[in-house]
């Protein structure tokens, strides 16, 4: 039995919760902004990651180089929609796609799809799926532009946390709260390889 593919994500009606980490310079940047600014590089892809412990693992909590401060985005609904729209699988694994129609839609998109194990507050992988979109070109400048609705800086959260976490005595109740965010066509759901 494979993990749950679903996208796991603290949401509102207006807005959902994405991280990332940076960083000082183009966290600070960014949080003073409320849009990434000047020292943010619009001609690399980055990636958008619903899952907080997905990304507290990948930043290990936020001590890695360049990933010391971490970000909470929050999109509007309808912008992070339209980029489900356009994202395809970084493999051929979708029932919807047979090798040569996925090599041709890789090629083409802006928006790439990755699943990962997502992880407990300690690092362990869990039983079901954490996705990372990544955005490049035009629809990463349109998110930019028009997708980002809030950005706050969790590090100082961040470090309470992970102190609390050593000493055994974080609480799982205490991190953000996430919950499948309904995505309903079939379609989309066939070429992301949800289940």
């Amino acid at each position: 039995m494979g993990y749950v593919r679903e996208i796991f994500a603290r949401y509102d009606r207006r807005c959902i919760r994405v991280y990332q980490a940076y960083n000082a310079v183009i966290a600070k940047e960014a949080v003073s902004l409320q849009r990434f600014g000047e020292n943010f590089n619009v001609d690399r892809m980055t990636w958008i990651k619903p899952s907080f412990l997905w990304l507290m693992y990948r930043s290990n909590w936020g001590t890695k180089k360049n990933q010391e401060r971490i970000l909470a985005i929050d999109i509007y609904q309808s912008k992070f929609n339209e980029i489900l729209q356009k994202a395809v699988l970084t493999s051929p694994d979708s029932k919807s796609y047979t090798g040569v129609q996925w090599e041709k839609a890789f090629r083409g998109t802006t928006v790439y799809c990755q699943w990962d194990p997502d992880r407990n507050m300690n690092g362990d992988a869990i039983h079901r799926a954490a996705i990372q979109i990544g955005l490049k070109g035009s629809t990463l400048r349109e998110f930019l532009d028009t997708g980002i609705c809030r950005i706050e800086d969790l590090t100082p959260l961040v470090r309470k946390w992970n102190g609390q976490r050593k000493n055994g005595k974080l609480d799982a109740k205490d991190l953000p709260a996430e919950r499948i965010y309904p995505v309903e066509d079939k379609a989309l759901r066939n070429r992301l390889a949800m289940t």
